[in-house]
């Protein structure tokens, strides 16, 4: 891989990792942006729109280490995380800028936090509020935390695929923010899920719902683009139900950790379960509707057996 010219940003060759449903179109947003990216992915075929966008590939994490000083991930998760970083040995970071984008549990971003700077690098938070939607548009919002000096570096590179970021204070503050707006998120669309199934239920027409719903003040991006779904049975992913489950894990846990109660994610927590288990983890979160009509359909086998035993 040649050198590209020096970055707008003057921040030089800038590392992506991660080129999922979120990262993909974030890396094409920075590329096109005219951002040197030098980017990598587990999946090749991910790279290809970034590439296309003008970003290196690079053949393995390490040579976007060995390149890049700041290097911003996307990964899945923890276990992904720590694979990919090398956890056992962080030499390779120091002097390095990992700027961290996924929804992890804060404990571990703060564990993750000290090792990194231990090894001479430094850590950035800055997970992200919105779905591949406002990922595509560059419209997500970020939520920061970390050493001012860093923070001061990443900004600008940020304002490529953020339409807001929000300096949270020190880590894990970022992610126990982002975790707060996910609690709000999860029980929101399945409040809504809920709304459409029991309209269909009762003979309403889920169109007519949506066109009231979309007219009214509890109107958001978020319930105009769920509803959507639900009216047309499209649950192509946005925020998987595998993903959204793990982001309920995560709450739950911190919560619980706390002593905070959280009924409302707890109720949730059991219907993304039950849609997973129905075989919808790779659909929309919208998709937790499948919950509600398994129970339905419980329900109303129930009713019709006791209606028989009773005769």
């Amino acid at each position: 891989m040649s050198r590209p010219a020096p970055s707008p940003a003057g921040l030089g060759e800038v590392g992506f990792l991660g080129l999922g449903v979120m990262g993909q179109p974030m890396a094409v947003n920075l590329a096109r942006a005219g951002i040197p990216l030098v980017a990598w992915n587990r999946t090749p075929s991910r790279c290809e729109p970034a590439r296309a966008a003008g970003a290196r590939i690079a053949p393995d994490p390490g040579a976007v280490f060995e390149r890049c000083e700041i290097i911003l991930t996307m990964l899945a998760d923890e276990q992904a995380i720590d694979a990919v970083l090398g956890r056992n040995d962080l030499a390779r970071l120091s002097g390095r800028t990992v700027v961290q984008m996924g929804t992890v549990a804060p404990d571990y971003s703060l564990a993750l936090s000290a090792a990194i700077q231990a090894a001479g690098g430094s850590y950035v938070e800055a997970p992200v509020s919105g779905s591949r939607g406002p990922a595509e548009a560059g419209e997500l919002v970020a939520m920061l935390a970390g050493p001012a000096t860093s923070l001061d570096r990443v900004r600008p590179l940020l304002r490529h695929c953020c339409s807001a970021t929000f300096d949270c204070g020190p880590v894990p503050s970022a992610l126990v923010t982002k975790l707060a707006v996910n609690l709000f998120l999860i029980t929101m669309v399945t409040g809504l899920a809920e709304s459409f199934h029991f309209a269909e239920e009762h003979g309403v027409d889920p169109a007519l719902l949506m066109r009231i719903l979309d007219a009214g003040p509890m109107a958001s991006t978020v319930s105009r683009a769920k509803a959507r779904k639900l009216v047309e049975k499209d649950f192509d992913v946005q925020a998987s139900i595998a993903n959204v489950l793990e982001n309920n894990r995560l709450i739950a846990e911190a919560a619980h950790t706390r002593g905070v109660p959280a009924p409302l994610l707890d109720v949730c927590h059991a219907l993304y379960g039950e849609t997973l288990s129905l075989g919808h983890g790779a659909l929309d979160m919208a998709a937790v509707v499948h919950a509600f009509g398994a129970r339905a359909a419980v329900a109303t086998g129930q009713r019709h057996a006791s209606a028989k035993g009773s005769r």
